[in-house]
């Protein structure tokens, strides 16, 4: 379950952070720990956190998924997606059933439990993605062409790390 929050902490402001000279790699890594800090309030009430609550929206929209093709999705380690599964099972919301195409492998469902919690946290989450979208004030295709060039860049990096 999520842990019960003790509060929260005013962020930097943007003048802070400009003052400060941030690059683009830690500036990721500020937006990314205030994105969670957001969403993990917002989805407390159901059970979620922002992780888990990406997680299971990748496993909605593709109704089974290898672990590998998880690991794809969270830019992660198998043992990671390993850890994820097991607390997922104990919670009742995915089951593991048997790959038809690999038989060392498995395909992970959410089972109706786990979409009921995927649901009352989707219904948190569409007014906290609402008011993202009125704040960006129509330049969010911008704003996510711009972070998809850094993913490509960065997984370009994360490949090739030697370069």
């Amino acid at each position: 379950m999520v842990r019960e929050r003790k509060g929260t902490v005013d962020g930097l402001s943007a003048a802070e952070v400009l003052v400060e000279g941030v690059d683009v790699t830690f500036m990721v890594w500020l937006t990314s720990r205030a994105t969670a800090d957001l969403l993990d309030a917002a989805l407390a009430p159901a059970g979620l956190d922002s992780d888990e609550f990406a997680i299971y929206s990748v496993l909605v929209a593709a109704p089974s998924i290898t672990p590998t093709e998880l690991a794809r999705w969270m830019a992660g380690p198998p043992t990671t997606v390993s850890s994820y599964v097991k607390r997922f099972e104990a919670r009742g919301h995915v089951k593991r059933e048997p790959n038809p195409t690999d038989r060392r492998s498995y395909r992970i469902k959410l089972t109706p439990a786990g979409r009921r919690a995927h649901s009352a946290a989707a219904k948190l989450f569409v007014p906290l993605r609402t008011r993202v979208e009125q704040g960006l004030g129509g330049r969010e295709e911008q704003v996510r062409d711009a972070l998809l060039t850094l993913r490509t860049v960065l997984d370009e990096i994360r490949h090739d790390p030697g370069t």
